[in-house]
């Protein structure tokens, strides 16, 4: 299925298998358009199958109202419909994938392999009490090259597997990957599937550097360096495996006060939410209606006392004060709009 406003691509889980028979529903990405069913592309097809691994769903009903709160609370006058209740109701489960990639390598390499040392030597020092020498110790690191031959079968190599992951990492923060679990059918229940939207072929380009990051770490430890610098090989990489990391996240949305919908991303471990804050122009009018009222109240006081003061000249201060505070209630009721208008204009730009 895919979404023809943001085009992601769902395939939802059915007790941990595919199911393209699905009933359609709105997109849990966007939640602009509903999902239109399309076939599986060529490139992706043949992984699309149980995952190696996967994150499990973390957040309690209470975790994700108090991520939800806090962040309302950075909303003057946020929507009526941005309810911690609302949300939950609307609630997305999907999963968003990486790949895992396993290879063996056959590979010459050649760096220069650091090893740290200690040297001593003296400094001269003149006080009060005239010149003394005292001890001062140095690291350095001596360098000597190093070659040799690497055979190695390496797994699990993670790389990204969406166009947009690196942009939903920043917004959702980082997945602690070590918290990752042998995939399970209960782990799949009532839960989307993202697909993935860059193909092997193109997740190589950066399968390759981890995959030299991994053999060149190796190779230091080999070498009981320190340090290793200008490492470069010649692999030969065969055995080539690719499977699914699944990272959780939960997806909802609220309406604004135009009625489109805002779409909320939680990290379904840590909690952190990401979304679009759009204040409400409606809420902010009735207050500053309020606040009008308020201001023409003491209008009409502050005349009522005016004309009494003909009779009690005392009463003529109170008028004052009473003009005075309509003044500032009569200011404050723009308060609302522009706090309003000044948080949204970054948004709407």
């Amino acid at each position: 299925m895919i979404c023809e406003v943001c085009q992601a691509r769902f395939l939802p889980l059915n007790g941990g298998a595919a199911d393209a028979t699905a009933p359609l529903q709105r997109c849990p990405q966007c939640y602009q358009a509903e999902l239109v069913s399309q076939a599986l592309s060529d490139e992706i097809q043949p992984f699309i199958h149980p995952a190696e691994l996967a994150i499990p769903f973390a957040l309690s009903t209470a975790d994700i109202d108090q991520a939800v709160q806090r962040f309302a609370n950075g909303i003057p006058f946020p929507p009526s419909d941005l309810t911690g209740e609302r949300l939950r109701s609307r609630l997305n489960r999907i999963y968003l994938p990486m790949w895992l990639v396993d290879a063996q390598v056959k590979a010459e390499w050649q760096a220069e392999a650091g090893f740290n040392y200690r040297v001593i030597s003296r400094q001269e020092r003149y006080s009060a009490q005239g010149w003394s020498s005292q001890p001062v110790e140095e690291q350095r690191i001596r360098w000597e090259p190093r070659l040799g031959r690497l055979q190695r079968a390496y797994q699990n190599i993670v790389v990204p597997a969406l166009e947009d992951h690196r942009r939903l990492q920043a917004a959702l923060g980082e997945f602690d990957l070590r918290q990752a679990q042998p995939y399970q059918i209960r782990l799949a229940q009532n839960v989307l599937l993202r697909l993935p939207d860059r193909p092997p072929q193109a997740a190589w380009s950066e399968a390759k550097p981890a995959l030299q990051s991994a053999a060149a770490e190796e190779c230091r430890r080999a070498a009981r360096a320190d340090h290793l610098r200008r490492f470069a090989w010649r692999p030969k990489f065969n055995s080539l495996n690719w499977t699914l990391l699944l990272l959780p996240v939960y997806t909802t949305y609220y309406l604004d006060d135009e009625g489109h919908p805002q779409a909320v991303w939680i990290n379904g471990k840590s909690g952190q939410l990401s979304g679009r804050r759009r204040a409400s122009p409606s809420r902010a009018r009735r207050a500053a209606l309020i606040w009008l009222i308020a201001a023409a109240i003491c209008f009409l006081i502050s005349l009522a006392l005016a004309a009494a003061s003909t009779f009690a000249p005392l009463l003529l201060a109170l008028a004052v004060l009473a003009l005075t505070f309509a003044l500032l209630a009569g200011i404050g009721a723009a308060t609302p709009l522009l706090r309003v208008w000044w948080f949204n204009r970054p948004a709407s730009a």
